[in-house]
């Protein structure tokens, strides 16, 4: 009964791919109602040949059977319509009761002692061998489409289905709501039997794993309906329907994998190939094609990069967010291609509301235009090692448009531009900075280079040789999150720079936690006492205004006096703050 159900769910899937033909074809319906009127055309005939009946048009009479030469010629475009379009059985129909018009004419002749009748002979024969010319001309269209679609749906390399057909299967799954599984299948280090020796050989043995798959599938001895797939290069994908439980599942999976335990033997060569394996379900754990595909995929390459024995992982939801981490890492990425990075300005005011000037914030959309938030792409940014282009992208725009605006409005403000270590350190950092500067007009001491406390904890020698080349260019240096990092207050006393920034989480806390004030309090005494400025970050209300000045504080950066502004924004700000 099993066997059965599987040669039944086989022929379906079998069906799927041939629904992927490029022309449909003709309703049966059409086929019934030709043949009918065919067949009617073709028995009314002899009675108006017959007929001795007449009508009067305007003192003529005309016989009924002169209207015959009209109704063969009708009944010949049906008979030419139905080989046009069904094929053996249209032209099948259609040559048996023209051939069997035949005698009816040449009976008709001799009865009638009317020669003028024969050319009916001819003109069937003509017709006759008018519809043999169109049906294999059809024959040859339809060789040609099945090769197409052949083409269209099968990897021809290894003569398994493609990525196109997998993909219709799936769909087709999915809207009739069957559950079945999906395996990812990456070959490893295939690149390197290519590399070694030779594509021909790396050929030979995609299509020796691929006729052992092949042949699991068709003779069906995994119990399970399966669909094996070439997606590309080394990659496949395996479909698994009518299992009833996990370790059904599992034994299948198992019996694929097998394929790759024994070496291959190609050309002599004895090779030994593994692979990677991840899967999921449908329904229970994705929805649709896009993430039945991308999830699998998912789970393989977290298995691939886990290179243990056990290469095969199911997909689990802890998986999305290293998918997020992707495509966050492909948006910066495009936006750095595209050139679309963009900064925003967020204004810093001193404790009596006077512009002190700007910091420039990197911002970056998604592709369907929403903003991602900096706390997610800036961390992928170090962590990738995109950040420095990152920096370099928001410094030469911004320093383009404050340049400008300092020697329009005449007022003298400071633009703060965060630069990591990682681009600190860089060993042209200095040439693209004069560079920059240059370029926008931009004056040095205009400028104020924010890096992180953590910098004396990296490389402090060089660190301190990079940040008095700045301080020897006339730019000036910020400590930003000041409070977060564990540096040394002997480093600190000895650190060239100009403002301390403290960190929004202890403003945050400020008002409501004592020991919060308490240390930001110090952390301005600290300050103070090393002759530096102190801004504190992420200022959002009025109250924590008031505890700021009351403790000392020299600037404010926040909400509460400035969100982030576009250019049209801030140089309303600066124009402002020009006429005051």
């Amino acid at each position: 009964m099993t066997m059965n159900n599987n040669n039944s769910e086989k022929r379906i899937l079998e069906k799927t791919l041939e629904n992927l033909s490029f022309a449909k074809n003709p309703p049966k319906l059409g086929l019934v109602l030709l043949a009918m009127l065919y067949l009617a055309s073709y028995f009314a005939m002899p009675f108006l040949v017959n007929s001795p009946f007449a009508v009067d048009y305007n003192g003529t009479t005309i016989g009924i059977d002169s209207f015959a030469g009209v109704l063969s010629s009708i009944f010949n475009v049906f008979a030419i319509f139905l080989t046009l379009y069904y094929g053996d059985v249209g032209f099948s129909i259609s040559v048996v009761v023209l051939i069997l018009n035949i005698p009816m004419i040449i009976s008709n002749v001799m009865r009638n002692h009317n020669l003028g009748n024969i050319s009916g002979v001819f003109t069937t024969l003509v017709t006759i061998l008018t519809l043999i010319v169109i049906y294999v001309n059809n024959k040859r269209i339809e060789k040609y489409q099945d090769k197409l679609m052949k083409q269209a749906v099968t990897d021809i390399l290894t003569g398994l289905p493609n990525r196109f057909a997998c993909a219709e299967l799936v769909e087709d799954l999915i809207k009739k709501n069957q559950p079945f599984a999906v395996l990812s299948i990456n070959l490893n280090g295939f690149s390197d039997i290519n590399d070694t020796m030779g594509f021909d050989i790396g050929n030979e043995v995609l299509m020796e794993i691929s006729s052992k798959w092949k042949l699991i599938a068709d003779m069906e001895v995994s119990g399970t309906l399966d669909f094996i797939a070439r997606l590309g290069g080394d990659e496949f994908a395996l479909v698994i329907r009518k299992y009833k439980n996990e370790k059904e599942l599992m034994n299948t999976i198992n019996m694929y994998r097998d394929v790759l335990g024994y070496k291959l033997l190609i050309h002599d060569y004895e090779i030994q190939v593994s692979a990677s394996y991840g899967f999921v379900e449908f329904p229970s754990e994705a929805k649709d094609v896009d993430s039945i595909f991308s999830f699998s995929n998912r789970a393989m390459l977290k298995a691939k990069e886990s290179k243990e024995e056990n290469n095969l992982l199911r997909f689990n939801e802890e998986m999305l967010i290293d998918r997020h981490i992707t495509e966050l890492e492909n948006e910066i990425k495009a936006a750095l291609q595209n050139n679309t990075i963009y900064y925003s300005l967020q204004p810093q005011f001193d404790m009596n509301h006077k512009l002190r000037g700007f910091e420039a914030l990197a911002r970056i959309k998604d592709k369907r235009g929403n903003n991602i938030s900096p706390g997610e792409f800036i961390p992928i940014a170090e962590k990738k090692g995109f950040i420095d282009k990152v920096d370099l992208v928001v410094f030469k725009k911004a320093a383009k448009f404050v340049g400008k605006l300092i020697q329009e409005s005449g007022c003298d403000f400071t633009l703060s531009i965060n630069i990591s270590v990682k681009h600190l350190m860089k060993k042209h950092f200095l040439d693209e900075l004069k560079d920059i500067l240059d370029v926008s007009d931009l004056p040095p001491h205009n400028l104020e280079i924010e890096i992180t406390e953590s910098i004396m904890i990296e490389s402090v020698e060089k660190a301190f040789k990079c940040i008095g080349d700045l301080k020897a260019m006339g730019i000036q240096i910020a400590i930003d999150d000041f409070g977060t990092g564990y540096s040394s207050l002997s480093y600190l006393f000895n650190f060239p720079a100009t403002l301390l920034k403290v960190d929004k989480s202890f403003i945050d806390k400020m008002d409501d936690n004592a020991s919060s004030r308490k240390y930001v309090e110090t952390i301005i005494s600290l300050g103070h006492i090393m002759g530096i400025d102190v801004l504190a970050e992420g200022v959002e209300t009025e109250d924590q205004i008031e505890t700021l000045r009351a403790i000392g504080c020299d600037y404010i950066q926040g909400y509460v006096w400035g969100k982030p502004l576009k250019d049209k924004e801030a140089r309303e700000v600066v124009l402002e703050a020009s006429n005051a």
